[in-house]
């Protein structure tokens, strides 16, 4: 097996930026074979012929523009040739940030490709132990090699731009067969944003706004409007209009210069071409310390793009002196909702999207690079409502990192949902550190990535300025940083609910048991259990379960008609009292993790009508009913459960009245079960990460 010396760990990066710092000044962008060899051994590795009858594997650091350095690992060879499509997720290889992983982390990883499962296969003909140690210390040998190079590094002279090993392992053996190392000069880092004020932005005291109309009811008069509706005084507020005088109640400023003190936010509403003079002027009077940049059209055109970037440059120089100057959000910001700050500077009217006029402990933040994204999200799913949603628009100054590095240490935040379309330079980076933060703070950061597919891309670009990336590094990256990643909006929707409807619960492993009354639910349930890369089993009930199910079946007169197993078909028959205590025997059995339950509101027997002609009082409103005896038993279960009603609009109250008591209720049990398992396996991931990296 290779071996590294326990001691090379301590100066391998060391001595990697002297050979890459030595290779540039010579010219050689591509190191020699010498220099090879002396990197290699820095790390106390060495080149070796391949062993006979071996699988090929590759093992690759490589310079990304969003993540900086990415270590991947995955098949070699002919089917390191083939195209990834060919495989399913995370089989032809895994990435993980070079900062974010270790030897022990990424192996883990590495168990899931094709490269592992062949190398394992083989062990196991030949009766040898897999090679996890000489694995693991092969990733830890790279990552201190690539720790000479890093790209974000502070005062870095050389970065790495590919190291590349082709390996071969047949179970006994893991020689690295070949090497390829390329490096470059650093990349020119952005200044570091003021991020504190965020907290000016989210918690505004004083906040003024730019193109409000007077006389029309254009974007910025409809933000006006917006404010004042979401329980903003007027005196909280001003309106920047030569003229004075006032608009709904607001009096209007002259100019900036005019503005006593600083305000905390200032919402900028113009035309796109009125935004460069205007953000010169922000800068040089120094009043603002947060920037609202409504306009489109700024880096979205080929024609706009010069422009675009030149005024991104400027923001970014001005962060350089005093207190780092104000922070824009934005370009093409659909703007703010703060509940903490009582403010919703969105120029949708509220006609156009009602809030929730319940008022619970919202403890979620939705950010997105899209407006319409959030507007989607919330008009489809009204129990949504975050207690912070921003609309980021094209990252002209703040973006996906920075926000998520804030959020990342707050006491009052427990889920994060984001939609990216692309990331800035290394800002992926960011946002994977401030992923990893969130994790092991005990957070949890549903991510929906757009723009997998070419044409895809091409939208992107068009909408919000940005670079959309590779999709499959992106989703490995994250995941490996601790966030569940996807591409599919439904998807998002329900990892984004499930986040918050289940956090507080504890997920102590991967036995489900489910339930129904409707034998397609159960048997559904137990079909929907195989996600891509993590599945749930069907619990084995202990004996006390069945027979307490089996006691409550024979009250109803059921027992005749069903026997008990998991998945459980309880009958038709079987009403709400039976659903619920059924649900708890499933879920006080120490052999079970979670449970799934179908409430089969069309059954005769289940309250589940706001009013039944057929049999007056036997409905939503009966005490009896599920609505009101399943929320307490939900409330004190420390295990998750899913509730299933499965049907069309005359149910939804139902479901409306669990969810407003805090059931978490999906209309379809498949998709509330692969919802459940791709939770369970991000919850049980990030478990592993707090063991291993340690809690903040």
């Amino acid at each position: 097996m290779t071996e590294v010396r326990p001691h090379a760990a301590s100066r391998a990066a060391g001595e990697a930026a002297l050979i890459y710092r030595a290779a540039l000044d010579a010219g050689h962008a591509t190191l020699a074979a010498a220099e090879r060899e002396r990197l290699l051994a820095a790390a106390g590795l060495q080149l070796a012929p391949a062993p006979a009858n071996a699988v090929e594997l590759s093992v690759r650091v490589h310079a990304t523009r969003e993540f900086g350095l990415v270590l991947s690992a995955g098949a070699g060879g002919l089917d390191g040739a083939l195209d990834a499509a060919n495989f399913a997720r995370d089989r032809a290889a895994v990435h993980a940030a070079v900062e974010l992983t270790d030897g022990t982390d990424f192996i883990e990883r590495f168990k899931r490709t094709i490269a592992w499962q062949r190398i394992a296969a083989l062990c196991t003909r030949r009766g040898l132990d897999t090679p996890s140690a000489a694995l693991s210390a092969l990733f830890d040998a790279v990552l201190q090699l690539a720790a000479g190079g890093h790209p974000e590094a502070e005062g870095a002279q050389v970065a790495v731009q590919e190291l590349t090993l082709e390996c071969a392992c047949d179970g006994a053996t893991l020689a690295i067969v070949a090497a390829h190392c390329s490096v470059g000069a650093p990349p020119v880092l952005r200044v570091a944003r003021p991020l504190h004020k965020i907290d000016r932005l989210l918690h505004p005291q004083r906040i003024g706004i730019v193109g409000a109309s007077a006389t029309g009811m254009n974007f910025g008069r409809i933000i006006l409007r917006n404010l004042l509706g979401s329980g903003c005084t007027p005196e909280r507020l001003c309106v920047i209009r030569p003229g004075g005088g006032e608009i709904d109640g607001v009096g209007c400023i002259e100019n900036l210069a005019a503005i006593e003190g600083k305000l905390d936010l200032l919402i900028v509403a113009v035309a796109a071409d009125a935004v460069y003079p205007l953000v010169d002027e922000i800068i040089a009077t120094n009043t603002v310390e947060a920037v609202m940049l409504i306009p489109g059209g700024l880096g979205e055109t080929a024609k706009s793009r010069e422009p675009a970037a030149a005024l991104a440059a400027r923001i970014n120089a001005a962060h350089a002196h005093g207190d780092g100057g104000p922070i824009f959000v934005g370009a093409n910001c659909l703007g703010v909702v703060s509940h903490p700050g009582r403010y919703d500077s969105w120029f949708i009217p509220l006609e156009r999207l009602p809030k929730p006029q319940k008022l619970p402990e919202r403890r979620a933040v939705m950010l997105s690079q899209s407006g319409a994204f959030m507007i989607t999200r919330l008009s489809h799913n009204p129990w949504l409502d975050p207690r912070y949603m921003i609309a980021i628009g094209n990252q002209t100054d703040i973006t996906h990192g920075d926000l998520l590095s804030w959020f990342a240490g707050r006491d009052d935040i427990d889920t994060i949902g984001i939609y990216v379309e692309g990331f800035r330079d290394l800002d992926g980076l960011a946002f994977a550190h401030a992923v990893r933060r969130a994790v092991l703070a005990g957070k949890q950061v549903v991510v929906y990535k757009s723009g997998r597919s070419e044409a895809g891309q091409a939208g992107v670009m068009g909408h919000t300025a940005s670079i959309a990336g590779n999709p499959v590094l992106f989703a490995s990256v994250l995941t490996q940083a601790g966030a569940s990643v996807t591409d599919n909006v439904e998807v998002f929707d329900d990892l984004f609910y499930m986040a918050g409807a289940l956090h507080a619960k504890h997920i102590g492993g991967d036995r489900l048991a489910a339930a129904s009354g409707a034998g397609f639910e159960a048997v559904s349930a137990a079909d929907s259990i195989v996600g891509e890369t993590f599945s749930m089993r069907m619990a084995a009930l202990e004996a006390d379960t069945v027979r307490r199910i089996e006691a409550v079946l024979a009250e109803k007169k059921l027992a005749a008609l069903v026997e008990v197993r998991n998945p459980l078909d309880m009958n038709p028959g079987a009403d709400d009292d039976a659903h619920v205590r059924i649900t708890a025997a499933m879920a006080e059995d120490p052999n079970v993790d979670a449970v799934v339950v179908g409430l089969d509101p069309t059954a005769p027997m289940v309250r589940a009508l706001e009013q039944s002609r057929l049999r007056p009082g036997y409905d939503l409103a009966d005490p009896e009913s599920t609505v009101h005896t399943l929320p307490p038993l939900v409330a004190r279960s420390a295990k998750p459960i899913v509730a299933v009603v499965d049907a069309g609009r005359l149910y939804d109250a139902m479901a409306a009245a669990l969810m407003d008591q805090g059931v978490c209720v999906f209309r379809n049990v498949a998709r509330g079960t692969r919802a459940l398992v791709r939770h369970v396996e991000a919850r049980l991931d990030a478990e592993r990460l707090r063991r291993h990296f340690g809690r903040s």
